[in-house]
Protein backbone atom coordinates (compact mmCIF):
# COMPACT_ATOMS: atom_id res chain seq x y z
CA UNK A 1 0.00 0.00 0.00
CA UNK A 2 2.79 1.93 0.20
CA UNK A 3 2.83 2.08 -3.71
CA UNK A 4 -0.40 3.57 -3.55
CA UNK A 5 0.72 6.53 -1.41
CA UNK A 6 -0.91 4.82 2.10
CA UNK A 7 0.86 4.82 5.26
CA UNK A 8 -1.38 2.05 7.02
CA UNK A 9 -0.14 3.04 10.60
CA UNK A 10 -1.05 6.59 9.70
CA UNK A 11 -4.35 4.76 8.15
CA UNK A 12 -5.34 2.96 11.05
CA UNK A 13 -4.21 6.21 13.20
CA UNK A 14 -6.34 8.21 11.63
CA UNK A 15 -9.14 5.49 11.55
CA UNK A 16 -8.64 5.43 15.67
CA UNK A 17 -9.17 9.05 15.76
CA UNK A 18 -11.97 9.56 13.66
CA UNK A 19 -13.72 6.70 15.73
CA UNK A 20 -12.63 8.27 18.62
CA UNK A 21 -13.66 11.95 17.50
CA UNK A 22 -17.41 10.08 16.49
CA UNK A 23 -17.81 8.69 19.70
CA UNK A 24 -16.78 11.67 21.87
CA UNK A 25 -18.88 13.58 19.27
CA UNK A 26 -21.49 11.19 19.45
CA UNK A 27 -21.18 11.58 23.26
CA UNK A 28 -20.72 15.42 23.59
CA UNK A 29 -22.57 17.25 20.63
CA UNK A 30 -24.82 14.78 18.81
CA UNK A 31 -26.66 13.15 21.88
CA UNK A 32 -26.95 16.95 23.29
CA UNK A 33 -27.76 18.22 19.83
CA UNK A 34 -30.60 15.55 18.84
CA UNK A 35 -31.89 15.81 22.53
CA UNK A 36 -32.05 19.88 22.09
CA UNK A 37 -33.65 19.28 18.52
CA UNK A 38 -36.12 16.70 20.24
CA UNK A 39 -37.55 18.98 22.51
CA UNK A 40 -37.29 22.11 20.52
CA UNK A 41 -39.72 19.86 18.14
CA UNK A 42 -41.56 18.84 21.15
CA UNK A 43 -42.11 22.34 22.03
CA UNK A 44 -43.25 23.33 18.37
CA UNK A 45 -45.41 20.16 18.65
CA UNK A 46 -46.98 21.99 21.72
CA UNK A 47 -47.22 24.96 20.46
CA UNK A 48 -48.86 24.14 17.53
CA UNK A 49 -51.05 21.74 19.63
CA UNK A 50 -52.14 25.22 21.99
CA UNK A 51 -52.98 27.34 18.59
CA UNK A 52 -54.69 24.82 16.99
CA UNK A 53 -57.14 24.60 20.78
CA UNK A 54 -56.77 28.50 21.04
CA UNK A 55 -58.26 28.48 17.18
CA UNK A 56 -61.13 25.96 17.85
CA UNK A 57 -61.61 27.90 21.30
CA UNK A 58 -61.71 30.44 19.18
CA UNK A 59 -63.85 29.32 16.56
CA UNK A 60 -65.90 28.36 19.80
CA UNK A 61 -66.45 31.78 21.21
CA UNK A 62 -67.20 32.99 17.49
CA UNK A 63 -70.23 30.83 17.02
CA UNK A 64 -71.20 31.05 20.76
CA UNK A 65 -71.05 34.99 19.98
CA UNK A 66 -72.80 34.58 16.77
CA UNK A 67 -75.57 32.67 18.43
CA UNK A 68 -75.84 35.47 21.34
CA UNK A 69 -75.94 38.33 18.44
CA UNK A 70 -78.73 35.57 17.13
CA UNK A 71 -80.67 35.65 19.92
CA UNK A 72 -80.46 39.24 20.83
CA UNK A 73 -81.63 40.21 17.50
CA UNK A 74 -84.11 37.58 17.87
CA UNK A 75 -85.62 39.18 21.31
CA UNK A 76 -84.86 42.75 20.23
CA UNK A 77 -87.70 41.68 17.08
CA UNK A 78 -90.42 40.31 20.05
CA UNK A 79 -89.96 43.12 21.57
CA UNK A 80 -90.77 45.45 18.94
CA UNK A 81 -93.60 43.23 17.98
CA UNK A 82 -94.53 42.94 21.18
CA UNK A 83 -94.56 46.90 21.70
CA UNK A 84 -96.46 46.80 18.48
CA UNK A 85 -99.06 44.82 19.63
CA UNK A 86 -99.50 46.96 22.55
CA UNK A 87 -99.52 50.15 20.57
CA UNK A 88 -101.98 48.87 18.27
CA UNK A 89 -103.83 47.51 21.59
CA UNK A 90 -103.69 50.69 23.44
CA UNK A 91 -104.98 52.40 19.91
CA UNK A 92 -107.83 50.16 19.85
CA UNK A 93 -108.97 50.68 23.38
CA UNK A 94 -108.75 54.45 23.00
CA UNK A 95 -110.57 54.32 19.81
CA UNK A 96 -113.09 52.10 21.61
CA UNK A 97 -113.84 54.58 24.17
CA UNK A 98 -113.57 57.56 21.70
CA UNK A 99 -117.06 55.79 20.18
CA UNK A 100 -118.15 55.12 23.48
CA UNK A 101 -117.53 58.66 24.62
CA UNK A 102 -119.26 60.09 21.74
CA UNK A 103 -122.31 57.99 21.86
CA UNK A 104 -122.81 58.75 25.35
CA UNK A 105 -122.62 62.43 24.04
CA UNK A 106 -124.61 61.77 21.58
CA UNK A 107 -127.56 60.44 23.60
CA UNK A 108 -127.04 63.19 25.97
CA UNK A 109 -127.24 65.96 23.06
CA UNK A 110 -130.47 63.64 22.14
CA UNK A 111 -131.99 63.34 25.65
CA UNK A 112 -131.36 67.23 26.12
CA UNK A 113 -132.53 68.23 22.52
CA UNK A 114 -135.87 66.01 22.87
CA UNK A 115 -136.30 67.41 26.52
CA UNK A 116 -136.02 70.79 25.17
CA UNK A 117 -138.78 69.92 22.17
CA UNK A 118 -140.83 68.64 24.97
CA UNK A 119 -140.64 71.90 26.82
CA UNK A 120 -141.00 73.61 23.65
CA UNK A 121 -144.14 71.58 22.88
CA UNK A 122 -145.61 72.49 26.49
CA UNK A 123 -144.68 76.06 26.32
CA UNK A 124 -146.51 76.54 22.37
CA UNK A 125 -149.48 74.06 23.95
CA UNK A 126 -149.63 76.84 26.74
CA UNK A 127 -149.76 80.15 24.73
CA UNK A 128 -151.90 78.07 21.85
CA UNK A 129 -154.09 77.40 25.12
CA UNK A 130 -154.41 80.86 25.75
CA UNK A 131 -154.83 82.03 22.22
CA UNK A 132 -157.32 79.69 21.84
CA UNK A 133 -159.46 80.44 25.10
CA UNK A 134 -158.74 84.45 24.24
CA UNK A 135 -160.26 83.90 20.63
CA UNK A 136 -162.85 81.54 22.01
CA UNK A 137 -163.79 84.44 24.60
CA UNK A 138 -163.77 87.11 21.93
CA UNK A 139 -165.61 84.76 19.38
CA UNK A 140 -168.51 84.20 21.51
CA UNK A 141 -168.25 87.52 23.62
CA UNK A 142 -167.78 86.05 27.21
CA UNK A 143 -165.80 84.77 29.54
CA UNK A 144 -165.29 80.92 30.08
CA UNK A 145 -165.01 79.25 33.45
CA UNK A 146 -162.28 76.72 34.60
CA UNK A 147 -163.60 73.88 33.41
CA UNK A 148 -165.21 75.33 30.49
CA UNK A 149 -161.61 76.54 29.34
CA UNK A 150 -160.14 72.54 29.77
CA UNK A 151 -162.78 71.57 27.67
CA UNK A 152 -161.79 73.80 25.33
CA UNK A 153 -158.19 73.43 24.92
CA UNK A 154 -158.70 69.77 24.91
CA UNK A 155 -161.47 69.68 21.94
CA UNK A 156 -158.66 72.56 20.08
CA UNK A 157 -155.85 70.25 20.50
CA UNK A 158 -157.31 66.92 19.85
CA UNK A 159 -158.43 68.28 16.43
CA UNK A 160 -155.21 69.76 15.93
CA UNK A 161 -153.79 66.44 16.28
CA UNK A 162 -156.42 65.04 13.85
CA UNK A 163 -155.38 67.04 11.66
CA UNK A 164 -151.78 67.15 11.82
CA UNK A 165 -152.03 62.94 11.24
CA UNK A 166 -154.33 63.33 8.27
Amino acid sequence: MEALGINLPGLIAQVINIVILLVVLRAVAYKPILRMLDERSSRIRTSMEQAEQVRREAEKTQQEFQAQIEAARKEGQNIVAQASQIGERIKQEALTEAQKEAEGLLARARSEIQLERDRAVTELRREFADLTVQAAGKVINKSLNKDDHKRLIEEVLSQSTTLRNN
